[in-house]
């Protein structure tokens, strides 16, 4: 498409709808330029307000949650990802992406380079990534197209951790028919820095070099922004070329020269070149610092002959950074990136008049203002209207008594633990280089979080990923708060104390009022949990568009959440620990099984209600199992969430193979939703028998639900009276169910 614009003399607004413009946009541009754009301009702005650069439909939401608060060491949104106090003068900084089309064209590429863009967000703020985690959502896993997504992705995000030397510590993956066009992969990383050593993304000093850095510029990614923010059609195949190539053993050497900048002193700002490239990081950084900047394009680094300036602004090749030097020291910069065999050039220098103005062997190619391209400045914030999606009627007429409950708890138990949701993940994650650095202290002892030693500091940081998109697709606002409170509760069971969240909105097509109510509702509903645990959000990324010509995905709202773990001696890991413990839940059971993987699955109800969730009574249930940790009453905690209470107790016999045994559901209950019901705010933990009364009585002055299930065994599982063979059998069928349907 742009090869075809670029040959058109006059720039029209059709001109401009081919480049994901509005009419109105394109009016609007005119009138902050004081004249018609000519063509590099024009995709610029493109560019620059496209959804995934100026969140032009998001923006309103996004300011409605929590953005200051607790240990925010910077402002929401100000730097490229969030930094927070760990305390004793670190810092701990992280951030969530998403890279969705470009993986749903090409896996392994879109995947890759997804990992690669994550990690620079992070240490372009002068922070070493320790840690990585992914979010991923497929189609049907017995599909081959399904498949072969699935192995590039996984295989993508395996080579760029692999070869980067981060190591891959957490994650999810949900495998749902919504996905089968349009996957979800979504990337975090978590780092550690000197709390005091953070390099800002803001150009200052009129005068002062402008440095590109890192590998030269190809043809690759150019229109990446804009392709990102269009549903996926059968066309879209056209856009293939819009897919970035990465390479991580160059990131390496970047990551390590970055570093080494820093202690420079010749360092006034950074930026990494993500979505939309150069003319991202050019007018991002000079916007933020009220400067602006003349740039000579010719003196870019290419991999390709002749590009033209337009190719060369928009390109969104791998591994580059953009970089305000203090002028008169350039010469130690040139020293570092030479000694990493890096391409360093100056490409121009900051300027006082805000504009930015390109060149290309003399001839100007581009004057634009740098504040009208931004988000927060010129860029358009828009107001969509919402209403309730039609199918919720048919959640509302789901009625409980039309569903059969189940004759048999073990062979509903055997069909839902080899379930790809639930069902052991081992085929992706042993792709992953989990232990590179040494840190990850939950690769032998698994923990609710993913628990990583945060070297320097002394602490420990415990990180998760979290969303069921099916609770979102049932109640938005229950949804969203559920996504942020299972986060919460995976660190709080893990022994950590949650500080703050990164988010990774990702939902349909922002003008359908329908997905606009479900983004409206979800956002509002993580934030009053995010209140509620003061847990501010520090960031992340809104990736709409995600819909093919068959409707949108699930609403899925992913939750990236660290924590902070002050004595690495007081963590907590999920598995049993020895025969003859006590088994206790704490929380209230429910009779109900709406939105369940056994109801949709099993019973193959598509719309159904969210499950139970109380926020009040979540925030009971987390201070309650915080405190039981810290006061060593528990010895392994595990929460309940897909599959039910009969899933998280076999998961909790898995790791050290101890069984159990555990009495029937209670009466009065319905036996499908005492056993497989997904019901919130309840936590299976286990222990000494002589802690026993000290763990109901600190349930009860929590005001929280304690029930006795039974105790640990040497192997055997029991239920209700029912022989259900060896923990090892079902430990088999629930590592090999993946593996068994990958051709």
């Amino acid at each position: 498409m742009l090869s075809y614009l670029r040959s058109i003399m006059e720039i029209t607004v059709e001109t401009a709808q081919k480049l994901r413009l509005t009419a109105e946009e394109f009016e609007l541009i005119k009138q902050k330029l004081g004249r018609t754009p000519n063509f590099t301009e024009l995709c610029s702005f493109s560019a620059m307000w496209s959804e995934h650069c100026s969140y032009k439909n998001s923006i309103k939401w996004l300011k409605t949650l929590p953005r200051d608060g607790g240990r925010m060491l910077v402002a929401a949104g100000e730097e490229n990802a969030g930094l927070m106090d760990m305390g004793g003068g670190f810092g701990v900084v992280f951030k969530i992406e998403s890279h969705n089309h470009p993986s749903a064209l090409e896996p392994f590429q879109g995947a890759a380079t997804g990992v690669g863009g994550i990690q620079r967000d992070i240490f372009t703020m002068g922070a070493r990534p320790i840690a990585s985690l992914n979010s991923l959502r497929f189609g049907n896993l017995q599909d081959t197209k399904t498949q072969r997504l699935l192995k590039g992705v996984v295989h993508g995000i395996g080579h760029y951790g692999n070869c980067f030397g981060v190591p891959t510590v957490g994650g999810e993956v949900y495998f749902e028919d919504c996905y089968h066009t349009n996957p979800l992969v979504n990337a975090m990383s978590v780092g550690i820095m000197k709390a005091g050593d953070m390099i800002s993304a803001t150009a200052e000093g009129i005068g002062n070099p402008v440095f590109f850095v890192g590998s030269a510029t190809g043809k690759d990614g150019i229109g990446g922004a804009s392709f990102a923010s269009a549903d996926i059609t059968a066309d879209s195949v056209e856009e293939l070329p819009a897919v970035q190539v990465g390479d991580p053993f160059q990131e390496k050497k970047l990551l390590e020269a970055c570093l080494e900048l820093i202690h420079t002193g010749a360092i006034v700002g950074m930026q990494d070149m993500g979505a939309a490239g150069i003319i991202c990081s050019t007018a991002e950084m000079s916007a933020k610092g009220g400067v602006g900047m003349r740039i000579d394009l010719e003196k870019v680094p290419t991999r390709q002959k002749n590009m033209k300036a337009w190719e060369l602004l928009l390109s969104e090749s791998q591994e580059r950074m953009l970089i305000v030097v203090e002028k008169g020291k350039e010469a130690s910069v040139l020293e570092i990136f030479e000694k990493w065999d890096l391409s360093a050039s100056n490409i121009g220098e900051v300027t006082g008049d805000g504009m930015l103005n390109f060149y290309m062997n003399g001839v100007h190619e581009a004057s634009l203002p740098a504040h009208e391209l931004v988000l927060g400045g010129g860029a358009p914030q828009y107001t969509r209207e919402y209403t309730a999606p039609a199918y919720f009627s048919k959640i509302e007429a789901f009625d409980i008594n039309n569903v059969a409950d189940i004759t048999s708890v073990q062979e509903t138990a055997q069909a839902l633990a080899t379930l790809p949701n639930i069902a052991s993940k081992r085929w992706i994650y042993t792709q992953y280089d989990s232990m590179v650095g040494a840190a990850n202290a939950s690769t032998n002892a698994p923990s609710d979080a993913s628990i990583v030693l945060a070297k320097g500091t002394g602490k420990g940081l415990a990180m998760t990923v979290d969303c069921n998109s099916k609770y979102v697709f049932a109640d938005p606002y229950k949804g969203g708060m559920i996504a942020v409170a299972e986060a919460a509760r995976n660190i709080v069971c893990s022994g950590g104390e949650p500080i703050g969240v990164t988010n990774c909105l990702n939902f349909g097509n922002p003008y359908d009022p329908e997905v606009y109510y479900q983004f409206v509702k979800a956002v509002t509903g993580m934030g009053d949990a995010c209140r509620k645990f003061n847990t501010p959000v520090t960031g992340g990324n809104v990736s709409f568009y995600n819909q093919s010509p068959e409707g949108p995905v699930y609403p899925t709202p992913t939750i990236g959440m660290v924590g902070i773990v002050d004595d690495m001696n007081a963590t907590m890991t999920l598995n049993f620990k020895k025969e003859g413990d006590v088994i206790v839940l704490l929380g209230a059971p429910q009779n109900e099984i709406g939105s369940s993987e056994y109801l949709h699955k099993l019973k193959k109800v598509e719309y159904s209600p969210a499950p139970y969730f109380d926020l009040d009574t979540e925030f009971s249930v987390q201070q309650l199992v915080a405190s039981l940790i810290k006061n060593k009453n528990i010895v392994s905690a595990h929460d309940i969430s897909e599959g039910g209470l009969a899933i998280t107790l076999l998961e909790s016999g898995f790791t050290s193979n101890l069984g159990f045994e555990v009495g029937a559901a209670p009466a009065g209950f319905r036996t499908d939703a005492y056993w497989f019901g997904e019901a919130q705010s309840r936590v299976v933990v286990s222990c000494g028998a002589e802690q026993v009364a000290a763990v109901e009585q600190a349930a009860a002055a929590a005001g929280v639900a304690f029930s006795v299930l039974g105790k640990v065994t040497s192997g055997a599982v029991n239920v209700g009276a029912e022989n259900w063979g060896t923990i090892t059998s079902w430990k088999h069928k629930y590592d090999t169910a993946i593996e068994n349907l990958i051709k």
